[in-house]
């Protein structure tokens, strides 16, 4: 669930593919399991699990996957207990990077996040340190089909969004981060093809990595794959003649 970051989408061969699968599911499910904990099994009492069942979907997840994980966050099912942690840091370059994670040993969380800072060329910082750097969003990813820019937007903003932005493939609406629910359920009642929806970070300014990108994304990848972490988010950028040739190696 590292959501919408540039790396991911130069990094993952097919002969990783049922492994990368394996570890969504797993961090889907301890999202699943910590949001009914906290807030209940019904979704729609519960906008933080109404969120975490739709990232399933997106995943393809197994339906009984998912209810066994709603009932081991409500107590029906024995099972693990987690509890969130966030760690901020530096990697190459300056460039701010934020690890949110889930995990049932912080002592083994923090030594992994540590170990991954300083093995690819990063240090961990003090709580604080970088957050201030982002902006906490709502993000929606609606499929672009063959839907009229003007008209998703002007659905997007009678929602309730902030902001809308476009890739070759989707339509990215932002919102508040407390809107998030809101405007979700009024887009679920258009014809739009929803990809996925998700609390998010933004970066209010960013770094141009085009120097040590490479580098960097051998930390980013390093630290997305620990089972503990959840999220990772860092504040570059990277131009799209550095992201052709990486893709090439």
């Amino acid at each position: 669930m590292s959501g919408h970051n540039k790396w991911s989408s130069i990094k993952h061969k097919k002969g990783a593919a049922d492994a990368k699968r394996g570890k969504i599911f797993t961090k889907i499910v301890k999202e699943i399991i910590v949001s009914a904990r906290d807030g209940g099994g019904d979704p729609d009492m519960n906008p933080r699990l109404r969120i975490a069942i739709a990232a399933a979907k997106a995943a393809n997840m197994p339906n009984s996957n998912v209810e066994k994980a709603i009932k081991r966050g409500t107590g029906e099912i024995e099972g693990v207990s987690y509890d969130s942690y966030t760690y901020e840091g530096y990697g190459h370059g300056g460039v701010a990077i934020i690890v949110e994670t889930l995990t049932d040993n912080k002592q083994r969380t923090v030594a992994e996040v540590r170990h991954a800072f300083s093995k690819y060329g990063g240090n961990l910082a003090e709580s604080g340190s970088v957050s201030w750097m982002f902006d906490q969003k709502g993000l929606i990813l609606i499929k672009k089909d063959d839907i009229d820019e003007d008209e998703i937007m002007m659905e997007a903003l009678e929602a309730g969004a902030d902001d809308i932005a476009t890739t070759d493939e989707f339509y990215e609406i932002y919102t508040p981060y407390a809107e998030l629910h809101n405007v979700l359920t009024k887009l679920e009642k258009t014809d739009y093809t929803i990809e996925n929806a998700e609390l998010t970070r933004i970066p209010q300014n960013t770094i141009n990595a085009d120097d040590f990108a490479e580098k960097l994304f051998r930390l980013l990848d390093f630290m997305e794959d620990l089972d503990d972490v959840q999220k990772v988010y860092a504040n570059y950028e990277v131009s799209d003649e550095v992201m052709a040739k990486l893709a090439e190696n």
